[in-house]
């Protein structure tokens, strides 16, 4: 670890070397920074365990001295000492582990309706609601991107954006389908019925990491059906984009201008390509690291609410919360956190470290 950690200190050295004789060179600049503002706490972590392991080395050599007053302190160091080890190497393990790019950004969520008819479009109303209140929670800001209801007040599909720090790193295990088991309202029996909603995480693209040529987009502007008054009604500001290679279809209508319309359709459309090319390479690498947590794609059962029982299982982990409507008003946090903490043991195993 002490060669790690090293490695590190020397690395976060050279750059601060660099940016003194950088000029003006503010690219080079800008890099350097942003290279060390991602080494900044793995160095505050690494020197301190540098500290501790160097001052116990010490210590260990002096308390088998010949002075019994220096070796009665350096005792009492070690015992002092010690303890700090293991925690601080755990810390360090973790912050040694290739960080997700995308953790950081804004998310694009899409909730759809699955099997169930009008019970599934219930459902997936409750999810959003859910995530809208998990979101309202940490301070996120959701905003709703394009949305088409059922009759009975549930969605038939909505996509939806949220703004904040992390967001993507807290939500980007809840891709997959949420099965609910529950009486409908219209059951005279009171038979359960089983419904299931398909939910993607999708991380905010920018422009210049997915480049998409006019050429290979067909862009159809049509009237809106959905809410927003007689001024959306009336002109032609509905987008729908047709990506041509990959055969993707975006649309969206919620906006009172084509040309937002537009801006947000190329942003969902974005996503989804980037998603697509994430998963075409995971499943090129044949990575098996999430065998518990599973893959995360969409056809892939993750959770079942299960409401007659009030239980919410986590497939992937075998958890369950016995209090389901504190999780459908939004508390999922046990949930992300066992779900963070499964993954992060998979990786500390695949990069060779004991947790």
């Amino acid at each position: 670890m002490l060669d790690k950690v090293q490695a590190i200190l020397g690395r976060n050295a050279e750059i601060e070397r660099e940016l003194l004789d950088v000029g003006d060179n503010y690219q080079r600049a800008t890099e350097l920074n942003k290279e060390r503002a991602e080494l900044e706490e793995l160095v505050e972590v690494g020197r301190e365990y540098q500290d501790v392991m160097t001052r116990l080395e010490e210590a260990r050599g002096l308390v088998y001295g010949n002075d019994p007053d220096l070796a009665e302190l350096a005792a009492a160091e070690i015992e002092e000492l010690e303890p700090k080890v293991e925690p601080l190497e755990k810390q360090l393990k973790t912050l040694l582990l290739p960080k997700d790019p995308r953790d950081a950004r804004n998310v694009i969520v899409e909730i759809r309706a699955g099997t169930g008819g009008d019970e599934a479009g219930l459902f997936a109303a409750d999810l959003f609601r859910m995530y809208s209140r998990y979101t309202e929670r940490r301070g996120w800001k959701p905003e709703i991107l394009s949305m088409s209801e059922t009759g009975v007040g549930g969605l038939k599909e909505i996509i939806f954006e949220i703004k904040g720090k992390g967001a993507y790193s807290r939500l980007k295990f809840e891709s997959g389908v949420h099965r609910v088991q529950r009486v409908p309202d219209t059951e005279s029996q009171g038979r359960i019925h089983t419904s299931t909603v398909t939910v993607a995480v999708m991380a905010e693209v920018d422009e210049v990491e997915i480049d998409i040529p006019e050429k290979d987009i067909e862009v159809e502007v049509y009237k809106s059906a959905g809410a927003g008054g007689q001024n959306v009604q009336k002109n032609a500001t509905a987008v729908r984009i047709r990506h041509l290679p990959s055969g993707l279809v975006v649309a969206c209508q919620d906006e009172r201008s084509q040309l937002q319309n537009r801006m947000r359709a190329m942003s969902i459309l974005r996503a989804r390509l980037y998603e697509a090319a994430e998963e075409k390479r995971n499943a090129e690498e044949a990575a098996d690291r999430r065998s518990q947590i599973g893959s995360g794609e969409r056809s892939e059962k993750i959770r079942t609410y299960n409401y007659p029982q009030s239980r919410v299982t986590d497939h992937r982990i075998n958890y369950s919360s016995h209090n389901l409507p504190v999780v459908m008003d939004g508390e999922i946090d046990p949930f992300i956190d066992e779900l963070l903490a499964t993954d992060e043991a998979e990786r500390l195993a695949a990069a060779g470290f004991d947790r």
